[in-house]
């Protein structure tokens, strides 16, 4: 049967103006988010990330590959969690910063203040360190899409005390917002990040003069505050055409008195025994533990394998982050947590859970506490976040899973995904 004239023309009319609708769309996007993009290396500046031993091929690698499996992750973002996001009243109790508080050095010496996710200002033996900061509404290069976040900021950039330096660990969107290093920057502190995203903060106007870029090992001291790059396994990349044009690593912050470490984003890497052995032990370690899923397990550490590398470098309390203010993976929002602790107990592992916004000194906070609400979970035995040691599925990190981890009846895994 043949179609109408007048109806094929009208077919080819709808799908011209759809066609029409999306380049639009796209250039509205390029339009509204191209300078929160980023710049990539260029110059003298590439020059200098050709001459890492990490360059290879025109871009960054890791020592050891990654693993995803690509059908995995597609069928958990349908299968996850139904929980992923605070809803209702399961909320997340914030505990407003105080100003006041942060205006005068802590007297031991040491005092880390969680914002949410990543962002955290570690007070150090006399300097103020803020790491990862995210004040902006989305991890995104667009104001209105891409993951939103879940409350405001506790403490206003302006309220902020003075900040020595602020450290970086990879540029994406989650971990390195243009408007919060804008206002970072009109306030005057230095900023010091891996290779190569010095080109996207020269790009958002940032003085040349205070970017320090770090490859592995790579270090700046401020005062008798020394910070270290560390390794990391992870990727990097704003735009694909940036792909792992920029790297990533994580930070030891070394005083002469105290010690923190903060892994970045990373799967895991026997290697952080030698981060250890060179600049441990810590007082404190800032681990990757939340946004994961098996599917990718070499993006991110994942709860029991943030004990195993707070365990390799040495470290004396494990503050867990990289959680509870996006969603970013397919896992309820308070697993990490749930799983972290279940892991800590059969480790021996002393870990403390600060509200975001709130103040602790490692050395003497109290117990972790359960300040997040009750929902369903996965328990490590029920899906296993297990790394490859190199890229080959057949070849995992081993991970020891001890009955109080796999059978915690002091909270409520889920019952319904056995």
């Amino acid at each position: 049967m043949k179609r109408p004239r007048g109806a094929i023309r009208y077919i080819i009319r709808a799908i011209g103006i759809s066609l029409a609708l999306l380049i639009f769309l796209g250039l509205v996007l390029a339009a509204s988010g191209w300078n929160a993009f980023g710049q990539a290396p260029n110059g003298e500046r590439l020059a200098r990330l050709e001459r890492s031993a990490h360059w290879r091929g025109g871009a960054f690698a890791n020592d050891r590959s990654g693993w995803i499996d690509r059908q995995a992750a597609y069928r958990d973002l349908l299968t996850g969690s139904a929980t992923t996001r605070p809803e209702g009243h399961a909320t997340v109790p914030v505990q407003r910063t105080n100003p006041a508080t942060l205006a005068h050095l802590p007297a031991s010496g040491l005092r880390i203040t969680w914002f949410g996710h990543s962002s955290t200002l570690v007070e150090i033996d006399g300097k103020r360190i803020l790491v990862d900061p995210m004040w902006g509404t989305r991890a995104s290069p667009i104001g209105w899409l891409g993951p939103d976040r879940w409350y405001a900021p506790p403490i206003a950039i302006a309220d902020l005390p003075p900040i020595d330096a602020v450290v970086v660990s990879h540029d994406h969107y989650d971990h390195l917002d243009r408007d919060t290093i804008r206002a970072l920057d009109r306030r005057g502190t230095i900023f010091i990040v891996p290779l190569g995203i010095g080109s996207h903060l020269a790009y958002w106007g940032v003085d040349a003069k205070n970017i320090v870029e770090l490859d592995w090992w790579g270090e700046k001291t401020i005062g008798d505050l020394t910070i270290v790059a560390t390794p990391a396994r992870h990727a990097s990349g704003r735009l694909g055409s940036q792909s792992n044009q920029t790297f990533w690593a994580g930070y030891a912050l070394v005083g002469p008195q105290h010690r923190v470490w903060y892994s970045g984003d990373t799967g895991f890497l026997p290697e952080f025994a030698e981060i250890g052995r060179r600049l441990g032990p810590f007082d404190a370690t800032l681990l990757d533990t939340g946004q994961y899923d098996p599917a990718w397990p070499d993006n991110h550490l994942g709860p029991e394998l943030a004990v195993e590398a707070h365990r390799l470098v040495g470290g004396k309390t494990l503050i867990p982050i990289h959680w509870a203010l996006f969603n970013l993976a397919p896992h309820a929002w308070t697993e990490p947590p749930e799983r972290i602790l279940a892991a800590a107990r059969c480790a021996g592992v002393r870990v403390a859970t600060p509200r975001p916004g709130e103040s602790i000194d490692p050395a003497t906070a109290p117990p972790a506490t359960h300040w997040w609400p009750e929902l369903a979970w996965r328990s490590a035995a029920q899906k296993p976040q297990r790394a490859t040691l190199d890229g080959n599925p057949a070849h995992r990190v081993p991970v020891p899973i001890c009955k109080a981890a796999s059978d915690d009846s002091t909270r409520a895994p889920d019952k319904n995904i056995m």
